[in-house]
């Protein structure tokens, strides 16, 4: 079986040093096999001392061995006759020299050998000097140690930690005591939402009769809003507010718990935008700052605050998806669906976020959450599934337009080109219907698209020079402007291509 540290391991060191090739005094000495050690044996007749091999364990008892001893310190191998020298003998002697880094090995006369007529090489110092430490063989050890611990390092350095736990040099670092007082950035999630929630309400709305009401159209349903100026002005999503908007409660409250009563001041199904007023508003309101929904570009961070499924207070993040997606928040037949030119996010929007703010990264509202699409019903609108990362938000500068007016008369305003469009045709465009509600003509008589010679059967592809794909695309656009706006039109007749200045009427009310 392999391992991580397979073919890393340390050969066995030698038994002794290698042999040189020629003795001190020119005598040929034998060359001993790797795995053997050098014994004398006792004298010959001659006083000469031959020397035979014999196994290596015989050295390997020898404990501190080492391959490269320190020169000075090495000690001189193997047992010696008697008639050694001592000490001074051995200083004042030429032979045998202080060992080499590597010792010489060979052989000399029982009197002395070269030179010096010195005894046997090998001979046991007799010094009086202190005996010197062993380091070549614990260096050699530890090296060894040292590789082969590669594959146990973290082992070997926690039991090195937990054998020092009790000394006074322990290396333990304890973390740095927190911040009193943890400060979040400006402009950080945290910061932003920590401003914005305290003006964000949750909006529980009910039916006359105690029958629906709210977002999911349950009795004690539940949106959100925030507030809009200091007078207690609350903005939200019509839909929110539908079912109690005649005869029915509605009520207001806080982060910080507080609850108001509220009234509706007016609504805009076809922007599915409505204001509320707060009864007994309290004083020292601080209404969220609105930003230019037409700078916002895809990417930008994006915060909502709302009641998913009742849960106040509730923080989601994301990005901008999309920009412009024409959404219709109903089922895309009627005259009350609601239809946006949306902001498109990812943040996490369901069933209660209807009616809150989406802030951008410095807390400027950009959009009112209205819309999400949801994998259960198959299109759009506030069914009770969940999110999929597909929200959509009403862009705040049309929200503005329709709360002023909304402000000032209780009804809304909407632009209109004064032609009737068919919602249900498959045409890459959006179709003048063949004839209007009720029989009408499809082109409102001296009209603005009757000024303009548009006729019942065109096809508008394009709405100041964007595409067009759709009627409910068209409515959304158109829905982007102001009465007495001039927009340029491009369509098809009898497969020509035509364009048109056209100078937007309005109407006033939901019909």
């Amino acid at each position: 079986m392999s391992t991580e540290n397979e073919g890393t391991t340390v050969p066995a060191a030698p038994s002794l040093p290698p042999v040189p090739g020629a003795a001190p005094g020119g005598t040929s000495a034998s060359a001993p096999g790797a795995e053997r050690s050098q014994t004398p044996e006792a004298a010959q007749p001659d006083g000469t001392y031959h020397h035979h091999t014999e196994p290596a364990a015989a050295a390997a008892e020898q404990p501190g061995h080492s391959p490269h001893p320190d020169p000075a310190t090495a000690p001189l191998p193997g047992p010696v006759p008697a008639g050694a020298p001592t000490g001074a003998q051995h200083a004042a002697a030429g032979w045998p020299p202080r060992p080499p880094a590597l010792p010489s090995y060979g052989s000399g006369s029982g009197s002395g050998s070269g030179s010096g007529g010195g005894p046997a090489w090998g001979a046991p110092a007799q010094v009086s000097e202190p005996p010197r430490k062993r380091s070549g063989g614990l260096v050699a050890a530890v090296l060894a140690a040292a590789l082969v611990a590669g594959g146990v390092g973290g082992g070997i350095g926690y039991w090195a930690a937990e054998r020092n736990d009790d000394t006074a040099g322990s290396t333990t670092v304890s973390a740095a005591d927190a911040p009193k007082d943890f400060k979040r950035e400006p402009g950080t999630v945290a910061a932003v939402a920590a401003k914005a929630l305290p003006s964000v309400v949750t909006i529980e709305a009910k039916a006359g009769g105690g029958v629906g009401g709210g977002d999911g159209d349950t009795e004690g349903g539940t949106g959100t809003g925030f507030v809009y100026d200091k007078e207690g002005h609350i903005l939200t999503n019509n839909h929110v507010v539908a079912s109690a908007a005649d005869s029915g409660t509605v009520s207001a409250t806080f982060s910080n718990g507080k609850r108001y009563d509220a009234e509706v001041v007016g609504r805009a199904e076809g922007y599915d935008v409505a204001v509320l007023k707060l009864k007994d508003a309290p004083s020292g309101l601080n209404p969220l700052a609105l930003g230019n929904s037409e700078q916002v570009a895809v990417g930008d961070s994006t915060i909502a605050i709302g009641a998913p499924f009742g849960l106040s207070n509730t923080v989601t993040t994301g990005i901008i998806s999309a920009k412009n997606r024409p959404v219709a928040s109903g089922d895309g037949s009627s005259g009350k669906n609601s239809y946006m030119s949306a902001l498109q996010t990812d943040a996490s929007i369901n069933p209660g976020n209807s009616g809150g703010p989406l802030l951008d990264s410095r807390g400027a509202v950009i959009g009112i959450n209205s819309a999400i699409q949801s994998a259960g019903s198959g299109g759009l609108g506030q069914s009770q599934a969940g999110s999929i990362g597909l929200g959509f938000a009403i862009p705040i500068n049309q929200a503005k337009n329709v709360a002023e007016q909304l402000i000032k008369t209780g009804k809304p305003v909407y632009p209109v080109i004064g032609a009737t469009v068919d919602m249900s045709s498959k045409d890459s465009g959006a179709k003048i219907a063949a004839e209007g509600t009720g029989g009408t003509p499809a082109v409102t008589p001296d009209g603005p698209a009757a000024k303009a010679g548009f006729k019942a059967g065109d096809v508008i592809t394009k709405f100041n020079g964007k595409p067009v794909d759709s009627g409910p695309t068209l409515i959304s656009e158109i829905w982007n402007h102001k009465p007495g706006d001039k927009v340029t039109l491009t369509y098809q007749r009898d497969g020509k291509e035509h364009k048109a200045e056209v100078i937007l009427g309005q109407r006033t009310g939901d019909s």
